[in-house]
């Protein structure tokens, strides 16, 4: 079952998960001054989300480049052997690497997509000495570098608010 089937969301609560993508950082007091509700009824509403599930965390959004981490690679890794633990064994040690940023186990194609952010080519050379020259089950890289990042967000399409009586009709 998903957060959203254990938990309706009426339409304060998809107001607040909009602002919450908007700006994270503002107070809970002008969060519910932005839905039109008490900042009691704000933070409790969040707070039960949260416990739900449907907020995961609450992050940062920092520049790369200001922090001296210009250089972006989304990788295609095909394993050899995509046994359960040869899978999962790729899988922990890419989300352990500092410089992984998002992690997929995908189907259809390569068995991962990974999106790193290093400092320049030797940090990336790096890092793929490290998840992908190391390891005698990786078959297959195929990377990608950026050279312009159009938008980067975790913003997801929130649902429309459903109304109380048209579930029946």
């Amino acid at each position: 079952m998903t957060p959203r089937e254990a938990m309706a969301l009426d339409a304060v609560d998809l107001r607040l998960l909009d602002e919450l993508q908007r700006d994270a950082a503002r107070s809970n007091q002008a969060l519910a001054d932005a839905v039109h509700v008490s900042a009691a009824t704000a933070l409790r509403r969040i707070k039960r989300m949260a416990d739900a599930g449907v907020i995961e965390r609450t992050v940062a959004v920092l520049s790369p480049e200001a922090l001296g981490h210009g250089l972006t690679a989304i990788a295609e890794v095909t394993l050899d052997t995509q046994s359960v633990e040869r899978l999962s064994a790729f899988e922990a040690r890419a989300v352990a690497d500092q410089a992984v940023q998002q992690c997929y186990r995908t189907q259809g194609g390569p068995d991962f997509v990974l999106v790193a952010q290093v400092a320049d080519m030797p940090a990336y050379q790096a890092m793929a000495q490290r998840l992908f020259t190391s390891d005698a089950n990786v078959r297959n890289v195929r990377c990608f570098f950026s050279v312009h990042r159009a938008k980067c967000g975790l913003q997801i399409a929130l649902p429309k608010p459903v109304s109380p009586g048209a579930a029946g009709a």
